[in-house]
């Protein structure tokens, strides 16, 4: 299992601005509490919410580093359509220490 980031958003993944990711998964690529690698560091995953598009609010749309809601639907839309009804993953997650500790646990 794994979280993938587009090159472009790994560095602010990593300085820990984007806290947040949607996904629309056929199965589960990640788990609560799992600790993923995104580029020379790691991410711990708090939450995983599945719920329909159109709950993903401003908030949301900011904490995942996107400029809007289209942009955010555009992004995770690379598996396939998204509807305001489609069911997406909600995935919170931190950063971790390059040595994979989390100074939070």
């Amino acid at each position: 299992m794994a979280i993938q980031f587009s090159p472009e958003l790994r560095d602010r993944v990593l300085a820990g601005e984007i806290t947040v990711t949607v996904r629309l998964w056929s199965r589960a690529q990640a788990k609560e509490g799992g600790r993923y690698a995104v580029g020379d560091g790691f991410i711990h995953v708090d939450a995983i919410q599945g719920l329909p598009f159109a709950a993903i609010d401003e908030t949301d749309v900011r904490l995942a580093g996107e400029s809007d809601r289209e942009a955010l639907r555009q992004r995770a839309a690379h598996a396939g359509p998204i509807t305001e009804e489609t069911i997406v993953q909600r995935i919170e997650f931190h950063v971790i220490d390059p040595a994979g500790v989390d100074p939070a646990h």
